[in-house]
């Protein structure tokens, strides 16, 4: 488990570094693909469903296994209203609960003025939620500024 201080530190040096070179945000280097920083209880088998989605679909994964998911969200500042289970970063944006790896891929080439994106409880129809070979459907996926403000992002 990792203490409150470290990730306080952790949090900060990324910070700090993502400030020195944006560019860099999530960057594998040599490994060919973006990197998905995911923080997740360790007991929770749609987080780990979802990290096998993002997987599958080209994206590297780092995952840290929390106790307390509050914290993880409270330190990022993720609003209430967006929380699911798992919070992640990549590059500069959050991802919140179980966003398609579709839906990662498009923010990242557009790459909005926005704070993450986020499918908010965790939706029956989304990836790590639904059932294996099943559609992905039923949910939205919101774009969201830390203050709470959020818009459509996507439909399914």
């Amino acid at each position: 488990m990792i203490s409150r201080r470290s990730f306080i530190i952790h949090s900060a040096g990324f910070t700090l570094a993502g400030l020195t070179a944006p560019e860099l945000w999530g960057r594998a280097r040599g490994a060919g693909g973006t990197t998905v920083t995911v923080y997740k209880s360790a007991s929770c088998i749609c987080c780990t469903q979802w990290v096998e989605h993002l997987k599958a679909n080209g994206f590297q994964t780092v995952v840290h296994e929390q106790d307390t998911m509050d914290e993880v969200k409270d330190n990022f500042g993720v609003p209430k209203a967006m929380r699911s289970c798992h919070t992640a970063v990549v590059e500069k944006y959050l991802i919140e609960g179980h966003v398609p790896a579709s839906d990662i891929r498009r923010l990242l080439k557009e790459r909005p003025k926005i704070a993450g994106l986020a499918a908010p409880g965790m939706p029956a129809g989304s990836p790590g939620m639904a059932q294996p070979g099943a559609a992905i459907k039923g949910f939205q996926v919101l774009a969201f500024q830390l203050d709470g403000g959020s818009k459509v992002y996507a439909q399914y």
